[in-house]
């Protein structure tokens, strides 16, 4: 446990030193009757770490509402900031949130390192889907889609892509974040400003004035954004994009929600995945790790994607328009189920992240 010490900004700073030597990706702080939890997120765990007095707690969340240029007296509505800290010569990019409760703010921070990159060649736990992505970004113009829950590591993906290909094909790269989560000198950032009028649907417009070879959106989150992308798609321009959906076939029916027809998804959507972040077994120990193992608390996580493309792709399309036939292609569920049998993923988290209706 941290020990409490003379002063906020102290504390606050031992609080972000121990969520990034831990390589937490978030840090709970939790209002509680009679005192304040601090919790820090490791992969599908909360650990806590601190209890504090209420009267800290208060501060503390000021302090960091006050870094994050928030407003401090403003404690009755949801707010969000951000701020870059420099731990132990890292730069780390520090996104925050604070919610109303009935004992009193909340607060979660998400810690995004920015000099942390995978490399592209170990972005799947399976190394030929990794050159099948790299293959998918060949083509001149279309969509790929990226689906999975929040914290699948989509971004990541995102990033890995278009860094890699920003070096191998010499294209000009322009995304549209909200918020910009990393920064990436090889590529051309637009960050998301509701206040000053750049929304998705506006900026994507005036993306596409700016000679880009590929754009990146950070999610299609409504009808206007997904008809802006497929345009650009159809356009001349290759459209990386995320979506929430289950599995990598929800995406189709997601885009013909939106109000896209059919002819635009066939002509425009090169392919879909959906991805999960897994849990690796310990190659030293059996079941969890102890204290005294090499590798008790580190990043233990590797992506496992289920891609939809060419002509199973194109039964998936037809098959959303009503025609008789049955897609077969490599699902989540099978890809883990491969990771389990060769001993690479642990068993529970076949449970935790599949939903098999015949079980």
């Amino acid at each position: 446990m941290l020990l409490i010490v003379s002063t906020i900004e102290k504390l606050a700073n031992r609080i972000i030193l121990d969520a990034t030597k831990h390589h937490a990706t978030d840090i709970h702080i939790v209002p509680r009757r009679n005192d304040t939890l601090v919790q820090l997120r490791f992969t599908n765990q909360l650990i806590p770490r601190l209890t504090l007095p209420k009267e800290e707690c208060d501060k503390l969340i000021s302090h960091f509402k006050f870094t994050a240029n928030m407003d401090i007296g403003e404690r009755r509505r949801p707010q969000s900031g951000a701020f870059v800290s420099e731990v132990n010569g890292q730069m780390i990019n520090l996104r925050l949130s604070t919610l109303p409760s009935i004992n009193r703010e909340s607060l979660v921070i998400r810690l995004l390192p920015q000099q942390e990159q995978i490399p592209f060649q170990q972005l799947s736990l399976f190394p030929s889907l990794t050159r099948k992505l790299l293959a998918l970004l060949r083509h001149a113009h279309g969509l790929i889609i990226l689906t999975g829950p929040t914290g699948s590591g989509k971004s990541t993906t995102l990033y890995s892509l278009l860094n890699e290909t920003a070096h191998l094909f010499q294209r000009n790269i322009i995304t549209l974040e909200d918020p910009i989560e990393k920064n990436y000198e090889s590529v051309l950032q637009v960050q998301v400003n509701e206040k000053a009028g750049v929304t998705y649907a506006s900026g994507l417009k005036a993306i596409l004035r700016h000679d880009p070879d590929i754009i990146m959106v950070g999610e299609i989150r409504d009808a206007e954004t997904a008809k802006i992308a497929v345009r650009a798609a159809l356009t001349g321009h290759l459209v990386l994009t995320t979506l929430h959906t289950r599995d990598a076939k929800g995406a189709v029916y997601r885009l013909h929600e939106f109000g896209v027809n059919w002819l635009e998804i066939e002509q425009t959507l090169v392919a879909v995945t959906a991805q999960r972040l897994v849990e690796l077994t310990c190659p030293f120990c059996n079941g969890e790790c102890s204290s005294f193992c090499f590798s008790y608390r580190r990043l233990k996580r590797a992506s496992v994607f289920e891609l939809l493309s060419g002509k199973n792709l194109s039964s998936v399309i037809r098959a959303a328009q009503g025609e008789p036939t049955q897609p077969s292609y490599p699902l989540l569920k099978h890809v883990i189920r491969k990771g389990i049998a060769l001993g690479f993923i642990k068993e529970s988290e076949y449970e935790r992240l599949i939903y098999d209706e015949t079980t």
